[in-house]
This record gives C-alpha cells, sequence and structure tokens, in this order.
C-alpha cells in the first residue's frame, strides 16, 4: 500500500511538472513579472489573476496570428455598449478591468509597450481603460498607461482611451 501511494504521488508530481511546463514554454518564464497565460484563439486565460483576456484591444481583430486594424478610443457611454456587443458577440460577461487587474499586464522588463507582445500583439503604447475610479477624485477613472507601465487617475469619463476587456473572477 505505501508503494502503492509513492507511486500515485510521484506520478502526480510529474503530471504537475509537465503541466507547469506547457505554460512557461516558449522562452518564457513564470517568474518573469509572475505571469502565467493560456492561449485560446481570441482570449488569453490569466492564470495568476484567474480571468480570461480579449486579446486584442477594442476595434481590433484577431486574425489567427496577431490583432489587425485600428485600436478603438472610446469614453466609458461608448465601452457600454462596446461591452453589450462583445457579450452578444463572443459570449460571457465582459468588463472593464479593475486597475489592479490591468496593472498586473504590465511587464516592467518589456520595452514599450510594457506587456507581453506574444499574448497581447500590437498593443498600444498608451493609457487604457479601467472601469475603477479614482478614490481621491471620485470623478475620475484610473487608467494603466502601457509606455510607461504606471497607473494613473485622471482621466474623465467622457475622455476617449484604448480598452481591452475581462471577465471572470
Amino acid at each position: 500500500m505505501q508503494n502503492l501511494r509513492q507511486s500515485v504521488a510521484t506520478r502526480c508530481a510529474a503530471s504537475l511538472f509537465v503541466f507547469a511546463l506547457v505554460f512557461v514554454s516558449n522562452g518564457r518564464s513564470a517568474a518573469a513579472d509572475e505571469q502565467v497565460f493560456i492561449e485560446r484563439d481570441i482570449v488569453v486565460i490569466d492564470l495568476i489573476q484567474n480571468v480570461e483576456w480579449l486579446r486584442c484591444s477594442l476595434g481590433q481583430i484577431w486574425d489567427g496570428k496577431t490583432c489587425q486594424g485600428e485600436i478603438m478610443k472610446l469614453n466609458h457611454d461608448e465601452i457600454a455598449q462596446a461591452i453589450v456587443q462583445a457579450n452578444e458577440q463572443v459570449g460571457g460577461n465582459w468588463r472593464l478591468p479593475s486597475a489592479d487587474e490591468l496593472q498586473a499586464l504590465v511587464c516592467e522588463t518589456c520595452t514599450p509597450p510594457k506587456i507581453d507582445a506574444e499574448m497581447f500583439p500590437n498593443t498600444s503604447p498608451e493609457p487604457y481603460w479601467t472601469g475603477e475610479r479614482n478614490t481621491f477624485t471620485s470623478e475620475n477613472y484610473y487608467s494603466i498607461n502601457f509606455y510607461t507601465g504606471h497607473k494613473y487617475g485622471r482621466f474623465f469619463k467622457n475622455q476617449q482611451l484604448a480598452v481591452r476587456l475581462v471577465r471572470g473572477r
């Protein structure tokens, strides 16, 4: 019985190791900005945050290899309409990310745009909306700038910025 338990434990450990290798292949490491992703066509699954990201910015289309087209810059009213369309066309409960969720995509070691270009190709090095209001001035919303990697809380909801949608949690 003891040998059976050890054998099962060894197989489980080996399976977990192989499972981990699948996700850190292609020259990526789990320690590199602590991001672990799975590619699924138009969606990128973020295993650390337990969410799914649309691979392309709104306005772009995934062609199977990269994101094509012009990135749309939208205000919060326009984003609400785009979310309805995304839910109808792609399915699910898409939304704007929190500041922490979007900030977690920032790759500090990447040159601008500061995001994993393999997972999120043709991301523009500029501010992207979050759905989170600034805690100090509630008429402003936070954004994450993929040129600098910094979070800013100075944009009004009627201003137009780039958008990346998320679902989950």
